[in-house]
């Protein structure tokens, strides 16, 4: 009876949290103001496109959407996005696995890491965009320098966060667990996967514009094929219509590559929470 009372105490000293039903904080509302500002924006950019804004350098709405329309009418415009598009998939994943790898390694052992972290560091203050014509000349103007350029940034990115993840890892967790008798691998699901998990994914976040900028920049340098060789066909060309067009296509794919890595970072750590329910000794 006493622990039935207590359970009603405590359910009524902290209310459960409630949705937001107010007329204007409705997630309905939130896309409506959104779409309203978009229109706006465009409807304004549309109205001083000429007479305050020289057109030929923003053009207009309507001549963006009519160039995006070609862009994706045409076999060329699909070549071109399908290329970018695995450019950046290829050149991230590397990155991440190198990342990943390189990560671990100078972050299990110490003395490794104080030897080789500062080199890294050095290595890694060099702009990626530098040493573009330096790939270009070893791997041509194919895809692989600007899969190479695109690793090299998400590379570094992971590597850290990796890192100083390990780092920043608790000491007494990891003793506790070899205390209770824990093996390597109880240490490496108990503790160095859940600290990691967070870094890691931000660590993905922050890559995925990288590896598109490095694409981007690898195809404005030395292409044939690409969104960033059109855009930087349509810039030579002050063609400021396809010049947005590109960017629209660029924007949607980070965006998409976004949406994929946020769905797996809540999939993951909502994975992680669950397994740390069941750990034996674990309070519910």
């Amino acid at each position: 009876m006493a622990t039935v009372t207590e359970k009603s105490v405590a359910e009524t000293a902290v209310p459960p949290a409630k949705k937001s039903t107010g007329r204007w904080g409705g997630i309905g509302t939130v896309i409506v103001l959104r779409v309203l500002v978009i229109v706006a924006a465009l409807a304004l950019w549309q109205l001083m496109s000429g007479p305050v804004v020289p057109e030929y350098a923003v053009s207009k709405p309507t001549a963006v959407a009519q160039s995006l329309a070609d862009m994706l009418g045409s076999a060329a415009g699909w070549t071109d996005i399908k290329v970018t598009t695995v450019e950046v998939l290829a050149g991230f994943g590397l990155g991440v696995a190198i990342g990943t790898v390189m990560g671990l390694v100078l972050g299990s052992f110490p003395l490794l890491g104080r030897v080789l972290e500062p080199l890294v560091a050095a290595i890694n203050g060099i702009p990626k965009i530098a040493l573009a014509p330096l790939f270009l000349l070893f791997f041509g103007i194919g895809s692989w320098s600007k899969i190479t350029i695109a690793m090299t940034g998400v590379a570094f990115v992971v590597f850290y966060n990796i890192y100083l993840g390990l780092r920043m890892r608790e000491r007494e967790l990891v003793e506790v667990v070899q205390v209770m008798g824990g093996q390597r691998h109880h240490v490496l699901g108990y503790v160095t996967i859940p600290t990691l998990a967070a870094p890691f994914f931000a660590a993905l976040k922050t890559g995925g514009p990288l590896a598109i900028l490095g694409v981007i920049g690898g195809e404005f340098i030395a292409s044939t094929e690409g969104v960033g060789h059109e855009l930087f066909t349509a810039a030579q060309n002050l063609d400021a219509a396809a010049e947005f067009a590109g960017l629209i296509v660029l924007v949607v794919l980070t965006l998409l590559l976004n949406g994929v890595l946020t769905a797996l970072d809540t999939y993951a750590l909502k994975t992680l929470g669950l397994a740390a329910r069941r750990r034996p000794g674990a309070k519910a």
